[in-house]
């Protein structure tokens, strides 16, 4: 049965999502709140087996069908995939513990549609083949038009709008480029195209990259790289809370997916293509996290701050996996799951503060009104771990990264990482002194924020949990920073990954 293990972050959510959309007859939020938890909690016990698994070294291919690997469909369990998975899971608890606080009741199908989300978001993360991450890829962006589009009006349904089409524009764009990429080299699996792409002729390597350059363009629109990140702010900002932080891993998607191909595709052995995509993507990288910095400097709103800030973190990404050495690899994989984390929490921080502060919402302006000391606190440690100031991880992500930079990059990135951060830190503090700073003239405003809705436990709770991720991978970096950096040189050694898929042959059975 343990073999079969690496088809239920897929399989749970698909089945949990297909039970509650029955269970919504019966009209009792109680009940699907049940389920999806149930469901969650198999997840959760899954996604931990199978990094507890990845962790051993081993490169696992399931063959589903059981028909050969250069055919059919292929599963792949890495320490890259693992940890993806539950990264993945450990964003969706807290997303889903705000939504239960009574939001989920607003959204058509909420529960079944956030399943069928993380299918789409697991099945990404686990697929050995570049027609089945497409797939995956609309399972995923299906689920997300519903999630934020579901009982929208106004301003968000233009911004749903948005997002939908230029999704849909991205992905015929990928459907053309597989449809090219299978004509010339007559694979779609990740490891055969590996070899295949290595030993391409000499007189088509101009189509083969035009082709795989069509598939980074992509990627990159999937990760919001600037100048392809129109689509992000708004559509981010006006989502549901808890929407938009589980929304928060989608831009890592399409990153996932270029440190994926980049590593089997573009390595030591691919001949003319080695490094293919590499300078314009750390170009690019360094030009989208001073982009977001600015964003968060010029940001009106809290929430298109936060929206700025996962663009930000996308940019030190990029930067991180495009440098291509084992330890700038290793401190962006660290670095990844904490800025899913302090980004998702601030997206709900901003929705508390909307509450909280009535009319005035999450505008970033003196209104004299005493905030809470716990959400201000909340907002601290989020700020602080999207700045990158120590102690907390994105301090050590970022020192990380810039150690590990080679010498001949080291001006650029060092002045881009650096100055973006401390452009963010003028945002931040910007909007926190004009939020949360209440001066002895503005005790006259009788506003209160006794008179505005009560912010509940549970969303409180769904914020501090996030954080406290954060605060447990600072703690303890030590062991997550093994795995990385395993993950890390297990990626720049794609010869394994190859061998194993290619050398895996279905199982004959007796009939």
């Amino acid at each position: 049965m343990m073999q079969h293990l690496v088809l239920a972050p897929i399989v749970l959510p698909l089945v949990t999502g297909a039970i509650l959309l029955l269970l919504e007859r019966r009209h009792d939020v109680r009940v699907l709140r049940t389920g999806a938890w149930i469901g969650m909690a198999l997840l959760l016990a899954a996604a931990v087996a199978l990094l507890v698994r990845a962790d051993g070294g081993g490169i696992e291919a399931y063959l589903l069908g059981d028909w050969p690997s250069r055919l059919g469909i292929v599963l792949m369990l890495d320490r890259l995939s693992a940890l993806m998975v539950l990264t993945t899971t450990l964003l969706a608890i807290p997303a889903l513990l705000y939504a239960c606080a009574g939001w989920d009741r607003r959204a058509l199908h909420f529960h079944a549609l956030f399943q069928i989300q993380l299918a789409g978001l697991n099945g990404a993360f686990l697929t050995g083949d570049i027609f089945n991450l497409f797939v995956f890829f609309e399972v995923m962006l299906i689920a997300s038009y519903g999630l934020l589009l579901s009982g929208a009006r106004g301003e968000r349904i233009a911004a749903g709008m948005h997002y939908v089409v230029f999704n849909i524009a991205a992905s015929t764009l990928f459907l053309i480029a597989l449809g090219l990429l299978y004509g010339m080299l007559g694979s779609l699996n990740m490891a055969e195209l590996a070899v295949r792409v290595a030993e391409v002729a000499p007189e088509d390597v101009a189509l083969v990259r035009v082709t795989l350059g069509l598939l980074l363009v992509v990627f990159c629109a999937k990760a919001a790289l600037l100048p392809m990140y129109l689509w992000l702010p708004e559509a981010y900002a006006r989502a549901p809370a808890a929407v938009a932080a589980l929304f928060v891993i989608m831009t890592k998607v399409g990153l996932y997916a270029l440190l994926r191909v980049g590593s089997l595709w573009f390595g030591e052995a691919a001949g003319p293509l080695e490094d293919f995509g590499r300078g314009p993507l750390l170009v690019l990288g360094m030009a989208t996290m001073l982009l977001g910095s600015l964003g968060v400097v010029g940001a009106l709103r809290l929430r298109i701050a936060a929206a700025y800030l996962v663009l930000m973190s996308s940019g030190t990404l990029f930067v991180a996996f495009s440098l291509g050495q084992p330890g700038t690899i290793a401190a962006g994989l660290y670095y990844l799951p904490h800025s899913c984390f302090a980004a998702a929490a601030m997206f709900l921080i901003a929705h508390i503060v909307q509450r909280q502060r009535g009319r005035a919402g999450d505008r970033v302006l003196p209104t004299g009104l005493a905030l809470p000391l716990k959400t201000g606190l909340l907002y601290l440690v989020a700020a602080l771990a999207l700045i990158g100031l120590p102690p907390l991880s994105g301090f050590i992500g970022k020192f990380l990264m810039l150690a590990a930079v080679p010498d001949a990059d080291t001006g650029w990135v060092y002045f881009t990482v650096l100055g973006s951060s401390l452009l963010a830190l003028v945002g931040l503090s910007r909007s926190g002194s004009r939020l949360f700073w209440r001066t002895a003239e503005d005790k006259r405003d009788t506003d209160s924020v006794d008179s505005q809705p009560r912010v509940g436990a549970l969303e409180i709770g769904a914020t501090a949990l996030l954080l406290a991720y954060g605060v447990a991978m600072s703690l303890a970096p030590a062991p997550i920073l093994r795995y990385t950096t395993a993950a890390a040189e297990q990626l720049l050694a794609p010869a394994d990954y190859v061998r194993e898929v290619r050398g895996t042959t279905p199982q004959v059975r007796a009939p």
